[in-house]
């Protein structure tokens, strides 16, 4: 996933922009946002700071829906109601006030993006996934296993659809934490570690939900590489 980080605080661009690279994220950096329509090819998330020095941020929002769908998060100092009405209203699909956590951030990005995706229609979504005789129902939150249902908690699914949507795709523990838990903590893998040995037990395919040593799981075909 590419991110557009249009943001004119050196500091917090320089704290933000590794934390998105170990969640897998590509970014590039703008520091001003006048020309930042010029920017979106490629872009599939744009994070966009208000305070900026040339224009104001709600200006640049809405020049940026005036010419793409791409996802807008604003992320900003700005916090009154009033301010966080205006930012939606300018076309942002979120609001995060700073200071933020950066897992919740990036459980923002990943919602707002899989939104769109399914905004964009049936052949943008996928609704359901098949692998080695386990069928995942991402719009019913059904899971099958060689024909029988299988009961899952609503985390476990929340993991499992996570992994079943990335198309083969590794997905970091950290990415998987800050979207099915929405913050990270100290036991935050063991307690993922938990639910992937629970998942495996439960569907019967011990090898299905692989493990990537030192970055985190993916769906695979038991032997595959």
């Amino acid at each position: 996933m590419h991110i557009l980080l249009v943001e004119d605080d050196d500091r917090i661009a320089a704290a933000l922009r590794p934390a998105l690279h170990r969640h897998g994220m590509t970014t590039t950096r703008l520091a001003r946002g006048r020309g930042a329509v010029d920017h979106l090819a490629g872009v599939d998330v744009v994070l966009l700071d208000l305070g900026l020095p040339d224009v104001d941020g709600v200006d640049v929002c809405r020049e940026i829906r005036a010419v793409s769908e791409v996802p807008v998060i604003v992320v900003s100092a700005r916090g009154e109601v009033d301010d966080r009405i205006l930012g939606l209203h300018s076309g942002a699909d979120d609001y995060l006030v700073k200071p933020y956590d950066i897992g919740e951030l990036v459980a923002r990005v990943h919602a707002v993006y899989r939104r769109r995706r399914m905004e964009a229609g049936p052949d943008a979504a996928v609704d359901v996934v098949e692998i080695d005789g386990v069928v995942v129902d991402l719009t019913r939150h059904t899971v099958t296993a060689g024909g029988r249902a299988v009961a899952l908690t609503r985390k476990e699914f929340q993991v499992l659809a996570l992994l079943a949507s990335s198309g083969g795709a590794v997905c970091t523990r950290g990415r998987i934490v800050a979207e099915v838990w929405g913050r990270s903590w100290a036991g935050a893998n063991r307690t993922l570690d938990v639910h992937v040995a629970t998942l495996r037990t439960k569907l019967g395919r011990p090898e299905l939900v692989q493990t990537v040593r030192g970055v985190g799981y993916r769906l695979g075909l038991p032997g595959g590489e």
